[in-house]
């Protein structure tokens, strides 16, 4: 199953709240139950990030797919702030869950409650998705991911 990880899950590796789930996703993901998808964005986005994530990123690279970006995601990311799922403000949010989307991942996860992971945006980026002749695609925590494979 092919996966997209945020930014916000590598940072979660050093996060107190977030550290036990996000280290053990990523042991799935080195175990080989997940393969790891990332884009470019996480590359930039991790530029200001501690030297600890980004050496960590770095020693998951070997597992990792990571997409360049395209017109295709760039478009889909429209949609989404078109349909005011998010503001400008947040488009890089929005270009993670499309980069995910038109790459053909199952699922996407992050620790971004507020713009990814939300009860009320998961059904509207669907609705888009769909709109736009994709598939929804599921969205939630690495919580949710690791406790499903127990």
């Amino acid at each position: 199953m092919r996966i997209y990880a945020d930014t916000s899950v590598f940072g979660g590796i050093y996060d107190q709240e977030f550290s036990d789930a996000s280290k053990a996703f990523f042991t799935l993901v080195r175990d080989g139950k997940f393969h790891l998808v990332v884009s470019t964005v996480v590359i930039d986005e991790l530029i200001d990030a501690p030297d600890g994530v980004r050496l960590f990123f770095n020693t998951m690279l070997a597992h990792t797919d990571v997409l360049e970006p395209s017109d295709e995601a760039a478009s889909l990311q429209q949609a989404y702030l078109d349909a005011n799922i998010l503001s400008s403000i947040h488009s890089q949010d929005a270009f993670h869950v499309a980069s995910a989307t038109v790459s053909g991942c199952a699922m996407i996860v992050s620790w971004n409650f507020k713009h990814i992971v939300n009860y009320r945006r998961v059904p509207l980026y669907n609705a888009v998705n769909i709109g736009a002749g994709y598939t929804a695609i599921s969205i939630c925590s690495p919580l949710e991911v690791i406790n499903d494979e127990e």
